[in-house]
């Protein structure tokens, strides 16, 4: 595994942000804002796609515990579907930024889209949560939290497995959609379905 980054810039006050959810049909975005300390480092640490539910519940807890800030938003489907999900994504960033404390003075976003917060120097990294810690934190907490809700919406819906798939259009998210049509928490801007099988919705 290769060795992320402790810092962007060394002496300042650096926030991580990353989402999680953004290509999902169902559910809200989570998104999440961290700043570490600077000796702060963990061999498990990376992009949360990377670990294992295991692992990144236990980093949770770590970080959680060792960050000099973090904060959790969550962006529900309604907002999603009213302003896309891209603004979605980087509205939920924003609103987590607004709970840090100390303010930052750079913020490492991952991805290549952002909205400037505040006049406050940013930069959007592809792939950042593979390369700075405090983006992989951010997405640590931002994947943990979010699945934490799709298991509470799972025992409300349990036809869609959520619980599995967490929201995203696998094979049988899709099937349960094709059977028992859309829920509440689905994405109605989405392509909830394939054209070819929009006539049995």
């Amino acid at each position: 595994m290769l060795k992320l980054s402790p810092f962007h810039s060394k002496g300042r006050t650096e926030a991580g942000c990353d989402e999680a959810g953004r290509g999902c049909l169902a559910g809200p975005v989570v998104a999440a804002a961290v700043i570490l300390p600077p000796d702060f480092s963990h061999e498990w640490l990376n992009d949360s796609k990377q670990i294992s539910e295991k692992k990144r519940l236990v980093l949770k807890e770590i970080i959680e515990k060792e960050a000099i800030a973090f904060a959790v938003s969550v962006i529900e489907e309604s907002i999603i579907d009213e302003i896309n999900i891209l603004n979605a994504s980087i509205y939920g960033m924003h609103r987590a930024l607004d709970q840090l404390d100390p303010v930052p003075d750079l913020i490492l976003v991952d991805g290549n889209r952002f909205k400037s917060y505040n006049e406050i120097e940013h930069h959007c990294i592809i792939k950042g949560d593979g390369k700075f810690m405090s983006i992989a934190a951010a997405s640590i907490l931002a994947k943990t939290y979010r699945d934490e809700i799709m298991e509470t919406l799972h025992k409300e819906f349990p036809d869609y497995a959520w619980n599995r798939n967490k929201g995203y259009p696998t094979a049988d998210h899709r099937n349960a959609i094709k059977i028992h049509g859309p829920t509440k928490y689905h994405r109605t801007t989405f392509t909830l379905l394939p054209p070819e099988q929009l006539s049995l919705f």
